[in-house]
């Protein structure tokens, strides 16, 4: 992106020209003569000279300024620097605030380069001294201003550094702005995901209830247990069209729990807990009453959301309001939990009677609330609707990975 300017202009070339050789020759004549007429003769018209030796070019020690002096709108991600034909001393950019950006001169000196990206809206200024050969200095001055975005377009991630999550959570990175098809691509072009182990994975952007956008990377399958990851969102100074420039950078370290799955057969009336392979619980539960498709626990993947001790629970077209319900951990945003219950007991491990979510005894509520961590996958199979986009944000399980990977804003159809 950054053009290299050239400095310096060709030196005039020094020596003697054709008069000065004919002179030369006469004179070397006049003294032959002098010594021998006998040796005395016209020269050879083959006889080889020898070229005068060219000096080197001058240089110009001015220094060449990128961005050239005056610019304005120049992006914060642009290459600053500046160069001169001899060498730099003391080189610094300040803005108008009195920030110092931190650079690095070149190991022959004649070359000072920004280290650190500049800032929206703020004007620099060049100082230092470029010296040349012989001794000449010449200032540094110059100054070039930086675009001033009218909007900011500002991101956010779910999963915060040093977390550790269960296996099949996936990382969220929204944006309070809308954002057109080119926009996506070039936001997605700045998001990367880096993994202690190689794991298969690619974003997919979905849709936005909150009048801006969202994308999420998943991986193929399960990730495995114990992988460090990273993901990093470079969009400060990214030109995201209509919705505006990138505000900030953002990045997130965690790391990938033990495999804890929930197996959710809905006609066996039990709900398994296996971690690591083994199952650790067995637990006797009820489902939604399948003859309601209002009331009907949704099959497919769910992810757990998150969890409370005690949740108030309202469903007014069903009769109740603001129920306290306890070790409720949520699985899904259409109202899905698996939670303590003890009203339906009886039912518990026989019947599914609830309205939608997974039932279990106080108990093993609480045994099994003390366990889940966020992205633990809960397979909910055997009921007669599927859980889709129409039941919350997390529904990236129930997308085929062949799909999902033509959901990328680079995607190539």
């Amino acid at each position: 992106m950054a053009e290299r300017a050239r400095t310096g202009t060709t030196g005039t070339r020094s020596g003697r020209g054709p008069v000065a050789l004919a002179l030369s020759g006469l004179v070397a004549l006049a003294l032959l003569a002098g010594c021998s007429a006998a040796a005395a003769g016209p020269t050879r018209p083959d006889a080889p000279t020898t070229a005068p030796a060219a000096t080197p070019a001058a240089v110009d020690p001015r220094p060449v300024l990128q961005p050239a002096d005056g610019s304005t709108g120049v992006n914060p991600l642009a290459v600053v620097r500046a160069a001169a034909g001899g060498t730099l001393r003391d080189v610094t950019l300040t803005d108008t605030r009195g920030t110092t950006v931190p650079g690095a001169l070149s190991p022959d000196r004649r070359q000072w380069t920004a280290t650190a990206p500049l800032g929206y809206a703020r004007t620099y200024h060049w100082a230092g001294t470029a010296v040349a050969a012989d001794g000449t200095t010449t200032p540094l001055t110059g100054s070039f201003r930086t675009v001033a975005p009218r909007r900011l377009v500002r991101a956010s991630t779910n999963i915060g550094d040093g977390q550790t999550v269960g296996v099949a959570a996936p990382i969220e990175v929204r944006f309070n702005r809308h954002l057109d098809d080119a926009a996506k691509a070039t936001a997605e072009r700045a998001l990367s995901v880096h993994t202690s182990v190689p794991v298969e994975g690619g974003w997919a952007w979905l849709p936005d209830d909150a009048q801006g956008s969202r994308v999420h990377w998943r991986p193929a399958a399960y990730w495995p247990s114990g992988t460090t990851v990273t993901m990093a969102a470079r969009l400060f100074g990214r030109d995201l069209g209509g919705a505006g420039f990138g505000a900030s950078d953002l990045t997130s370290t965690f790391t990938i729990g033990r495999s804890q799955i929930v197996k959710a057969d809905v006609n066996s009336h039990r709900m398994l807990v296996v971690r690591d392979g083994q199952v650790v619980m067995d637990l006797p539960a009820s489902y939604g009453l399948g003859s309601d498709p209002n009331r009907v626990t949704r099959s497919g993947t769910h992810v757990v959301m998150g969890k409370s001790e005690t949740v108030l629970m309202s469903n007014p077209a069903y009769g109740y309001q603001d129920v306290p319900e306890h070790w409720a951990v949520r699985i899904s945003n259409n109202g899905e939990f698996i939670h303590a219950n003890p009203a339906s007991a009886g039912a518990q491990g026989s019947r599914n009677v609830t309205h939608g979510c997974i039932n279990l005894s106080t108990q093993n509520a609480r045994d099994y609330f003390g366990t889940a961590l966020y992205g633990d996958p809960v397979e909910v199979t055997g009921s007669t609707v599927a859980l889709s986009a129409a039941d919350g944000d997390i529904y990236d399980w129930t997308i085929p990975w062949a799909t999902w990977r033509t959901m990328s804003a680079l995607a190539t159809p």
